[in-house]
C-alpha cells in the first residue's frame, strides 16, 4: 500500500502540472500509470481532476463573483457566460454518448497516446510559428459560433494524449484569438469540462471503487490541487513570452521516449 501512496503522490504532481497546459495530462498519467503497473491510471485520472478544478476555481475566485455579480446588469457578463456554456455543449453530448467507448478501448492503448503526443505536438510547434493577426484579444469577446467552435475541438481531446487544453487553445488561435486569451478561455471552459466529466466518471464508477481506491483518489487530488495552482499562476505571462514551443516539445520528447518503452519494455 505505501508504493501505491507514492505512486498516486507522484500521479496527483503530474495532473497538476499538466491539466492546465498543452501536453495532455491523461496521455501522461496513462503512460506512467502502465510503466509503474497501476492498473487504476484511467479512473484515477479523472477523478482527481477535481483537485485541478478547485485550484482554477480558487484562482479565478474574485473574477468569477465579478461575473455572477454583474449577470444581471451586464450584456457582456451574460454573453461570456453562455460563451463557455456553448463552449461546453459538444463536449458534455459527445462524452456522455462515447463514454465507454473512450474509457474501455482508447485509454487502454499507450501506443495511441505517444503518437497522439508526438503528431499533438508537431501541429503546436507549427500553429505556434505561424504569424496570425488576431482578430480577438480578449476572451470575453469571443463570438458564441466561435466558443462552439472551440468546443467541438476541445473534444478532440476524448483520443488521449491529444489534450484537452491543447485542442481547444489551437482552435482558438485559427479561428481568430491572441495566445494569452486564448489559454485564458481555455481555463474558463475548463471548469464545466472537467466538473462533468468528473461527476460522469464518478457516477460511472460508483460501484468499483473500493476504500483503499479512494484513499488513493484523495491523496491525488490534493496533490494535483496544489500543484495546479502554481500552474495556473504562472501559465498566462509564460505563454506571453514564450509561446507554445517549450510545450510541442515536451510533447515530441514524451511520445519518443513512450514509444521506445512500450518496444523495449512492453
Amino acid at each position: 500500500m505505501a508504493e501505491q501512496i507514492v505512486i498516486a503522490l507522484f500521479l496527483g504532481l503530474v495532473e497538476g502540472l499538466t491539466e492546465f497546459i498543452p501536453v495532455s495530462s491523461t496521455g501522461h498519467l496513462i503512460l506512467i500509470g502502465h510503466f509503474l503497473g497501476f492498473d487504476e491510471a484511467a479512473t484515477f485520472d479523472v477523478l482527481i481532476q477535481l483537485g485541478a478544478i478547485l485550484a482554477i476555481l480558487l484562482v479565478y475566485f474574485n473574477r468569477l463573483v465579478q461575473i455572477a455579480k454583474a449577470l444581471p446588469v451586464s450584456v457582456k457578463a451574460r454573453h461570456f457566460v453562455l460563451a463557455v456554456l456553448f463552449g461546453f455543449l459538444p463536449a458534455a453530448v459527445i462524452g456522455a454518448i462515447a463514454h465507454d467507448f473512450i474509457k474501455t478501448v482508447l485509454f487502454d492503448s499507450p501506443k495511441v497516446i505517444c503518437i497522439s503526443l508526438i503528431l499533438g505536438g508537431i501541429v503546436l510547434l507549427v500553429i505556434d510559428r505561424i504569424p496570425f493577426k488576431p482578430k480577438y484579444t480578449s476572451a470575453y469577446e469571443y463570438s458564441w459560433p466561435m466558443a462552439i467552435k472551440i468546443g467541438f475541438f476541445q473534444c478532440l481531446a476524448m483520443i488521449p494524449g491529444t489534450s484537452r487544453s491543447g485542442s481547444t487553445i489551437v482552435g482558438a488561435l485559427l479561428l481568430g484569438a491572441d495566445k494569452r486569451s486564448a489559454a485564458e478561455f481555455s481555463f474558463f471552459l475548463a471548469m464545466p469540462t472537467m466538473a462533468g466529466a468528473f461527476a460522469l466518471d464518478l457516477w460511472k464508477s460508483r460501484h468499483d471503487l473500493s476504500m483503499d481506491q479512494g484513499l488513493l483518489i484523495v491523496i491525488g487530488f490534493f496533490t494535483a490541487f496544489i500543484s495546479a495552482l502554481f500552474v495556473v499562476r504562472a501559465l498566462l505571462d509564460f505563454v506571453s513570452r514564450r509561446g507554445y514551443a517549450p510545450f510541442a516539445w515536451w510533447r515530441i520528447a514524451i511520445g519518443v521516449l513512450g514509444l521506445i518503452g512500450l518496444y523495449t519494455v512492453g
